[in-house]
């Protein structure tokens, strides 16, 4: 990864220490220092580009930077490939069946030799500034009524703090929101669910002692705008009730890889003090959701 400086390879020193923030922080993940899951699937994704391995639907489904690189293609060519997540799925295979389709290939679905070649020739070329999805997202967003009563909101926690994501479900659903509140350390599963109920957009909470920001998707040639406008938002008002500096962030979390909607994740803290004014977190959390489904986009 162009890293050099390791230290002693056999001892995870001060200097390893050091380059795995270094990763993490090119990344765009949790900067903690720590090598554990997250970051080594981070790790072992970052180790394909487009043309080193053969890619089709599987299961599980294939993840890594060279599917990146073949949804950001894909998208800027005019095919729909969905979110450029980096997990190969169904949007992705039907998005390259089509290019095939173009390109006279046998429509297969099967990133070969021929394909990535057509690829390869292609490269520079685009149909616009953003992909096919960024677009769809933003007209989507566009289309829904500019008010919180029905909209499909969940809001997520993965341990520690459930009465922000309680007390928030249950005003929303005052004004008349449906809401779907869950509680589950593994986000993937968070993620499945919230996609299952085909939620209009995530707000996840969680506690935190560094790293403190407020994380919408993003990645290199992808940004999702309803994010970004959610988490700005969130960002500027939580900074305020907790007295920090809580900056919104593009991150390539799986959180806000996996979900198929506009998502944020708060890393909030110290803990006590988020603990102490979580009634202040939730109105203020309520209120930003509110301003939000009123105007997604705001800014963008």
């Amino acid at each position: 990864m162009g890293i050099d400086d390791l230290g002693d390879t056999d001892v995870f020193d001060a200097d390893t220490l050091e380059a795995v923030r270094n990763f993490q922080v090119r990344r765009a993940i949790v900067v903690d220092g720590i090598c554990g899951p997250q970051t080594w699937s981070a790790l072992i994704e970052a180790d394909h580009q487009l043309g080193d391995r053969m890619l089709y639907l599987r299961s599980p489904m294939s993840r890594g930077d060279d599917v990146t690189q073949l949804q950001q293609q894909l998208g800027a060519l005019g095919f729909d490939a969905g979110w450029v997540d980096g997990i190969f799925g169904p949007a992705t295979e039907l998005a390259l069946r089509d290019f095939q389709k173009n390109q006279g290939l046998t429509p297969d679905g099967v990133l070969g030799r021929d394909t990535v070649t057509c690829l390869f020739h292609l490269r520079g070329r685009s149909s616009g500034s953003k992909t096919v999805a960024e677009v769809r997202e933003a007209e989507s967003l566009r289309s829904l009524p500019g008010r919180v009563a029905d909209r499909r909101l969940v809001i997520g926690e993965s341990g520690g703090i459930p009465a922000v994501v309680d007390g928030l479900a249950r005003r929303l659903r005052v004004d008349g929101a449906r809401v779907l509140a869950l509680h589950d350390p593994d986000l993937s599963v968070q993620a499945k669910s919230a996609n299952e109920w085909e939620g209009g957009v995530y707000i996840g909470v969680t506690l935190a002692r560094e790293d403190l920001s407020v994380a919408y998707f993003a990645t290199d040639g992808f940004e999702s705008a309803g994010g970004h406008s959610l988490a700005s938002r969130c960002a500027s008002q939580l900074g305020v009730v907790l007295g920090t500096d809580l900056p919104a962030s593009g991150r390539r979390l799986p959180i806000l890889r996996e979900t198929r909607m506009p998502a944020i994740w708060c890393r909030m803290g110290p803990p006590p003090l988020v603990v102490e004014r979580s009634a202040s977190i939730v109105a203020t959390l309520r209120s930003v959701v509110t301003a939000w489904c009123a105007d997604p986009l705001h800014g963008r």
